[in-house]
């Protein structure tokens, strides 16, 4: 049976265009079987349409759904206890050599069963929900061993079957070195990461391969091999890049056609220019830049001059990102990086879209997802201006409220 439903006499945020919101007053939008068949002006509304089931929107905004692209949503365990240590004068990179950071997750996360994964990881999803998100983007990475690895990305994969929401899963075996490990971080990568790699393939369960390139995980000349395993297995790759220092990771992911470099604090003019010529998406992240108390942000006006589309995520992570606001995450991303509000929404909607490599959604165009917000505002500058707020009205997923 065919679904249909006409949304009326709402403000319309399309961002179908390389610039400005694409705004359409007053406008329409033709929803059936889950895809958008027409958006416009209500004035010009086809007549094949006009019968249609219909909402009135009394002037609401309508944007494509918001996609939170880097996240680390399924963990063990809290870190609270860190986040008094750094508030204390002890470094992100002291932590880890104690024993904490990305380890003490670790540890945590082996522990725990795949239905207390879930369990953990449900009501940060739906938090997101509420905000109007429709697709997350889950890493692994808190495993090191194949067993945890592969259970993580099967509790991600499972989150997509008990919620309306897409789920895009991005293997990070290379995260860090596993706690007590003895062996070389090549030994590591040979032994341990990419036999996960290899085994997360053949069950379905990767999207995409990632990696940490910074001084406390892996250099960019050891994460080669993981990046040539993943363009074997035809799987695109992603980098956690120039986060605390450069290391010339995004280089290498230029090299090996990422799809983007995350973090980028310590990206430089030249880097900008190589994630341009490759097509790659900055992805940034101030939450980490505002737990970590960082004071070195991204180079957005070499983003900016250079063409590179900057796409907005929360990294929700229990260490140095427990954020699961993208809605907050755009206002930081204004008020700490000085992005637009304009350049904040498509980063979180059509760039954060193509930082995971799709083209179905984003944007509000014929041909494409019905996955749509409908808040109680009327201009989308709201949607980063205000803090702690939360105006959505109505999200849509799949063409269902």
């Amino acid at each position: 049976m065919t679904d249909r439903r006409l949304l009326r006499g709402g403000t319309l945020v399309t961002l179908d265009g390389a610039a400005g919101y694409g705004l359409i007053p007053a406008g329409a939008v033709a929803l059936e079987d889950g895809m958008i068949r027409w958006v416009g002006p209500e004035a010009d509304l086809p007549d094949s349409y006009a019968n249609w089931p219909a909402t009135a929107l009394e002037g609401r905004l309508v944007t494509p759904a918001l996609i939170d692209c880097h996240t680390h949503l399924v963990y063990g365990g809290s870190r609270a206890a860190e986040f008094e240590l750094r508030l204390t004068g002890t470094s992100y990179e002291e932590i880890a050599r104690q024993g904490g950071g990305i380890a003490a997750t670790v540890r945590a996360t082996r522990e725990a069963s795949e239905a207390d994964l879930i369990a953990q990881a449900l009501p940060r999803l739906d938090a997101m929900l509420s905000e109007g998100v429709s697709m997350v983007e889950i890493k692994s990475g808190y495993g090191l061993d194949q067993d945890t690895e592969l259970r993580m990305l099967r509790v991600a994969r499972r989150l997509g079957q008990l919620r309306p929401v897409r789920i895009r899963t991005t293997f990070l075996g290379a995260h860090a070195l596993p706690p007590g490990w003895t062996g070389t971080r090549a030994e590591y990568l040979r032994d341990i990461c990419l036999p996960a790699l290899r085994a997360a393939h053949a069950e379905g369960l990767v999207d995409a391969v990632d990696g940490f390139c910074e001084g406390i995980a892996f250099s960019a000349s050891e994460l080669a091999v993981v990046f040539a395993e993943a363009r074997r297995l035809g799987l695109p790759v992603k980098l956690h890049a120039e986060q605390l220092s450069h290391q010339g990771g995004i280089a290498l992911a230029a090299d090996h056609g990422a799809l983007s470099a995350d973090h980028v604090e310590y990206a430089t003019e030249d880097d900008a220019r190589r994630m341009a010529k490759a097509g790659m998406v900055a992805v940034l992240l101030p939450g980490a830049f505002y737990a970590l108390h960082e004071t070195q942000a991204p180079p957005v006006a070499a983003f900016r001059a250079h063409g590179v589309p900057m796409a907005l995520s929360t990294d929700a992570n229990p260490g140095t990102s427990p954020l699961t606001s993208l809605l907050l995450a755009m206002n930081m991303g204004c008020t700490l990086f000085r992005l637009t509000p304009e350049e904040a929404l498509r980063g979180v909607t059509t760039h954060a879209a193509r930082a995971l490599g799709l083209t179905d959604t984003g944007r509000l165009a014929p041909g494409l997802r019905a996955d749509l917000c409908i808040w109680n505002t009327d201009h989308p500058a709201e949607l980063s201006y205000r803090i702690g707020f939360n105006p959505l009205h109505t999200r849509i997923f799949g063409g269902s409220a």
